[in-house]
C-alpha cells in the first residue's frame, strides 16, 4: 500500500475513532428528542411577536439536529402556521449551526470550551438575526393561522413501546441516512489535510488572524458542510496553524448557510429578509471568532483547543466499528419512498 494512502487511512480511523462514542451518544439523545418533542408542539409556541417568540425558537433550534438543509422545511412549517419572519429566521440561522450530536462531537476533537461556546454563538447569532429582520422587515403579516394537517398533529399518541422504536429508528437509521454521506466526506476531508498539508501551512499562508477569518466566512457561506461533519475538519485546520477564532467562523458559517437555504428564503420570506440573514450569519461570525480569540489568548491556546476528558482506546474503537457500520448501512440501504423527519 501506498504511504499517502495508508497516512490518509490512518488519519480517518483515528479523527473516527475520536468522535465516535460521543456522535452514537448525540445520536441518542436526537431520538428521544425526536419523540418528545414534536413539531405541531414548536409550531404552537413560536408564533406571536416581540422577543421572546425570538428567544423560545433559538432554545428550541440550538439543541435539533437539523441541517441547513433539514431545517428549512421545518422553519417554513412554523411561518406557515403563524410564526413571525423574526422567529423564523432565529430559527433557520440558531438550528443547524448546532445540535445535540455535533456539541459531543466537539466536545471531543474540540475540547469543552469550545463545544460551550458554539451552542452560545448559535443562540446569540438567532436572537441577532431574528430581531434584525423584524425591525427592519415589517412586512404585513397574515393573521389567520393554518390548521396543522401533518401527521405529528393528526396521529394518535402512541404507546410507550412505539415511541422507543420510532425514537431508535430516527436515531440510528433516518439521521444517520441524513448527514451520513456529509459526515464521510467530512472526514476524508479532515484525513486528507491532516495527511497532505504541512504543519503550520495556514500560520505561514494567513498571518493576520482577522483575514484567516474573512477567508473562512467566505468559504463557509456558499458550502455546505453539516454541524457535526464540519468538526473534524475543523479540528484539522487548528492542527494545521489555522487561528481558533477563523475555525470557530467556519463552524458558523459552514452550516449555517448554502445556497440552497438561501434561495429558499428569497422565495419565501423575500429578498430583504434573505439578504438580513446572510449578513446577520457573515457579522455574528466575525464577532464571536474575534472574541474566541480572545479567549484563547486568555486561557491559552492548549486549554481552549484540546479536549481534557480521554475515553479508554477500547471504547473509542468499539464505538468507531458501530458507527462505521450504521453510517455504511443508512447510506446503502436507503428506502425507495422518502421518510418524514421531526
Amino acid at each position: 500500500m501506498p504511504d499517502f494512502l495508508k497516512k490518509l487511512l490512518v488519519d480517518f480511523w483515528m479523527t473516527l475513532s475520536e468522535m465516535s462514542p460521543y456522535l452514537l451518544f448525540g445520536f441518542f439523545v436526537a431520538g428521544l428528542l425526536s419523540v418528545l418533542v414534536s413539531r405541531a408542539w414548536v409550531e404552537r409556541h413560536l408564533g406571536g411577536r416581540g422577543l421572546w417568540p425570538l428567544v423560545k425558537a433559538s432554545i428550541f433550534g440550538v439543541p435539533l439536529p437539523l441541517c441547513s438543509c433539514g431545517v428549512i422545511p421545518v422553519a417554513m412549517s412554523l411561518h406557515k402556521h403563524g410564526a413571525s419572519k423574526g422567529s423564523t429566521i432565529s430559527f433557520l440561522l440558531s438550528t443547524p449551526q448546532t445540535g445535540v450530536d455535533s456539541i459531543f462531537v466537539t466536545f471531543s476533537l474540540l475540547g469543552p470550551l469550545f463545544a460551550i461556546f458554539r451552542p452560545l454563538a448559535a443562540f446569540a447569532t438567532g436572537i441577532i438575526g431574528g430581531g434584525v429582520v423584524s425591525i427592519f422587515d415589517k412586512s404585513k403579516a397574515d393573521e389567520e393561522k393554518a390548521k396543522c394537517t401533518d401527521d405529528c398533529c393528526t396521529s394518535p399518541n402512541r404507546n410507550l413501546l412505539s415511541r422507543f422504536f420510532t425514537g431508535f429508528k430516527f436515531a440510528f437509521v433516518t439521521l444517520p441516512r441524513d448527514i451520513g454521506p456529509a459526515m464521510l466526506v467530512g472526514l476524508v476531508i479532515a484525513a486528507s489535510i491532516s495527511a497532505f498539508v504541512p504543519d503550520d501551512y495556514f500560520a505561514d499562508k494567513l498571518v493576520h488572524p482577522f483575514l484567516a477569518m474573512v477567508v473562512m466566512m467566505f468559504i463557509g457561506i456558499p458550502v455546505y458542510v453539516c454541524a457535526t461533519a464540519s468538526v473534524p475538519i475543523a479540528a484539522v485546520l487548528i492542527m494545521k496553524g489555522l487561528n481558533p477564532g477563523a475555525a470557530l467562523v467556519f463552524l458558523m458559517t459552514g452550516p449555517a448557510t448554502n445556497a440552497a437555504s438561501f434561495t429558499t428564503i428569497y422565495k419565501t420570506l423575500g429578498g430583504k429578509t434573505a439578504l438580513l440573514y446572510i449578513l446577520t450569519v457573515a457579522g455574528t461570525a466575525l464577532a464571536a471568532g474575534l472574541l474566541f480569540d480572545y479567549l484563547a489568548v486568555y486561557f491559552g491556546s492548549e486549554v481552549v483547543t484540546k479536549p481534557h476528558w480521554m475515553l479508554p482506546q477500547s471504547i473509542k474503537t468499539a464505538s468507531a466499528i458501530i458507527l462505521l457500520i450504521i453510517l455504511l448501512r443508512a447510506i446503502i440501504f436507503k428506502p425507495r419512498g422518502s421518510e418524514p423527519t421531526h
